[in-house]
């Protein structure tokens, strides 16, 4: 199944709301990141933060499986959706 840009924007949205529940891992996030808290609140509106936040929750299993489990997603959908997003394009080296 592919991800319109859209929906992939959707789930970004949810990684957010996500993120935001989780007092213990947001710090880990605006450390690992160097975004700021009024970053987090204004990177609503832009997909590449979107983009930003699936790749922090792709880095880990556990993190994908709780994510994918609370908003009832296949857990191959935060990796589809981040590829829809700005940055997350394959890469050909060749």
């Amino acid at each position: 199944m592919t991800v319109a840009r859209e929906h992939a924007e959707t789930i970004g949205l949810q990684a957010l709301t996500w993120l935001a529940a989780h007092d213990e891992l947001l710090p880990v996030f605006l450390g690992a990141t160097g975004a700021s808290e009024d970053d987090f609140r204004t990177g609503v509106g832009q997909p590449e933060f979107l983009g930003s936040l699936l790749d922090f929750i792709l880095m880990d299993d556990a993190w994908v499986q709780q994510f994918c489990d609370t908003h009832t997603l296949a857990y191959d959908m935060p990796y589809k959706a981040r590829q829809k997003l700005p940055g997350g394009e394959q890469v050909n080296w060749t």
